[in-house]
C-alpha cells in the first residue's frame, strides 16, 4: 500500500489515555469510579469519560486502540474519525487494515479487513491512516447511504486534492465488489459544500421524499454589512432552508434567547430576498415525516416518488444517533 507523507492533521484523542503500567492498581481505580477502562490495557478519568459524547468516545477507542498497537492502520470510520469526519453515535469497534496474507477477523474491538488492493495510505504524526477518499469509499460500501453521504461530504471538505470523480474512480477500480452498487448513490452526490453531517443527511432524505434538490450556500445581500449564507435554496419556491433545529439552542453555542433573537432577525432579512425559510432538527430530518410537512406547508412540491425503502432503513440506523453538533450561523 502506498504510503504518502500529508499535509493533514489528525484529531488527538479527546481525553487523557493511560496505560496499565501507569496506574498501579488499575482494577481498584475502577472499582472506586476513578477509572474507566476504554479498552484492555488503557485506561481513562471516568468523569472526563462520562462528560464525553458518543462520537467522541469513539476517538478515544481509536486512539486507545493505537496506543497499544502503533502499527495500526486505521480505516473506515475509524479512519474519518481520526480525520475530523461526522461519526454517527459510538460505532464500538475499530476497523483497521490489512495485508491479504493475513485474515480479515474482529479480535478484542478490533476488526481487521484484508485487501489486495494498492490503498492510498497517508502518514500524519507519525500514524498511518486510509487516505480520505479511501475511508469515504470504506464507509459508502459499508454503511447506509445518508452515512456515505455524510462521510464523503466530509472528506471532500477534508482534503481539497479529492473530487468526486476521484471517489467514484476509486469504488469502480476496487478488485472487490462488495458494496460497490451501494456506494454509487452516495459518492455521486458527494460535495465539500455541505458544511455539517446533519446538512448532508438532510439532502438525502429531501431527495427521498421526492422533493427537488437544493443550491447549497447561497449568500443573500441585503446590506454591506448584512451577508446570508443559507443552507439550502430553491429559487422556484422562493424558499430557503436551514438544517440547525436541534443544536442551536441548547445552550452549548451561548444564551438561547439571543440566539432565537438573531435568528428571527436573519430571517426577517431573507425574508426580504424570498418568501419563506423553514428551519427543521435531527429528529425532524431522521424521522423524515415532520420535514415532508414542513417543507410541504413551505409550498415545496415533490417532483418524483418517495423511496420509502430508503427512508424506512435510515430512520432504524440514524434516529438517536446524531452527529457532530453543527455551528450557528
Amino acid at each position: 500500500m502506498p504510503l504518502l507523507t500529508s499535509a493533514l492533521t489528525i484529531q488527538p484523542s479527546p481525553i487523557s489515555l493511560l496505560r496499565v503500567d501507569d496506574v498501579p492498581h488499575p482494577e481498584r481505580a475502577v472499582a472506586r469510579n476513578d477509572l474507566v477502562k476504554v479498552r484492555r490495557g488503557v485506561y481513562a478519568p471516568a468523569e472526563e469519560w462520562r462528560s464525553l459524547p458518543p462520537w467522541t468516545r469513539y476517538l478515544a477507542q481509536v486512539h486507545a486502540a493505537l496506543l497499544l498497537h502503533p502499527d495500526l492502520v486505521p480505516s473506515h470510520e475509524s479512519a474519518v474519525a481520526l480525520h475530523g469526519g461526522p461519526v454517527f453515535g459510538n460505532p464500538g469497534v475499530v476497523h483497521v487494515l490489512a495485508p491479504a496474507t493475513g485474515a480479515s477477523r474482529l479480535v478484542s474491538g478490533v476488526r481487521t479487513h484484508t485487501t489486495t488492493d494498492h490503498r492510498a495510505l497517508v502518514l500524519i504524526s507519525g500514524i498511518a491512516v486510509s487516505a480520505p477518499a479511501e475511508a469515504a469509499v470504506d464507509v459508502a460500501r459499508a454503511r447506509h447511504p445518508a452515512i456515505g453521504l455524510a462521510v464523503a461530504d466530509a472528506m471532500l471538505r477534508r482534503d481539497d486534492t479529492v473530487s468526486r470523480e476521484e471517489l467514484a474512480r476509486i469504488n469502480a477500480t476496487r478488485s472487490s465488489s462488495r458494496g460497490r452498487d451501494i456506494a454509487r448513490w452516495p459518492l455521486s452526490r458527494a460535495t465539500a459544500l455541505a458544511e455539517t453531517a446533519f446538512e448532508s443527511v438532510s439532502r438525502g432524505v429531501i431527495e427521498w421524499l421526492g422533493f427537488p434538490a437544493p443550491e447549497l450556500q447561497k449568500t443573500f445581500v441585503t446590506q454591506p454589512d448584512e451577508v446570508d449564507r443559507v443552507d439550502f435554496v430553491w429559487e422556484e419556491a422562493s424558499l430557503a432552508g436551514e438544517a440547525d433545529g436541534d443544536f442551536k439552542f441548547d445552550g452549548r453555542f451561548g444564551d438561547a434567547a439571543t440566539l432565537l433573537k438573531q435568528q428571527r432577525s436573519r430571517d426577517a432579512r431573507l425574508r426580504g430576498h424570498l418568501r419563506a425559510v423553514a428551519h427543521w432538527g435531527w429528529q425532524d430530518t431522521t424521522t423524515f415525516t415532520p420535514l415532508r410537512t414542513l417543507l410541504h406547508g413551505a409550498g415545496l412540491r415533490a417532483t418524483a416518488p418517495e423511496n420509502s425503502a430508503a427512508l424506512m432503513s435510515m430512520r432504524r440506523v440514524l434516529v438517536g444517533r446524531a452527529p457532530h453538533p453543527t455551528d450557528p450561523r
